[in-house]
């Protein structure tokens, strides 16, 4: 048995990675919303941090009411309790991939996780 697991995926609006990769201590998508589309609705989570990375693109995002500026480049942190919502601009797409992971459950990083 393999200690790893690749995919490739295509431009769908939408691709999940949980089942596809096996994933078992995150959810992971890549999204992509043309001009001027949203995401259809307002949303929170239980125990469910979200990390989103813009990787093209602008638009912006609505967090407990507040309108967020993104980019290509632009890295957020979304605590679980808070609704959000994200939207392309008028003007242009955007592309962007979401990590979701219980919020507080990070024991260790890099160098404190890793066996050498």
């Amino acid at each position: 048995m393999k200690n790893y697991n690749k995919i490739s995926i295509n431009n769908e609006p939408r691709t999940e990675l949980h089942d596809a990769l096996g994933l078992t201590g995150a959810e992971v998508s890549i999204n992509a919303l043309p001009a001027g589309a949203s995401v259809p609705f307002v949303h929170s989570h239980k125990k469910n941090e979200e990390i989103y990375a813009v990787l093209e693109g602008e638009g912006y995002a609505v967090i407990d009411g507040e309108e967020v500026a993104l980019k290509a480049g632009d890295w957020v942190r979304v605590s679980p309790a808070a609704k959000r919502q994200f939207f392309a601009s008028q003007n242009a797409g955007i592309k962007y991939v979401c990590i979701q992971v219980k919020a507080n459950s990070l024991e260790g990083y890099t160098m404190t996780d890793a066996v050498v």
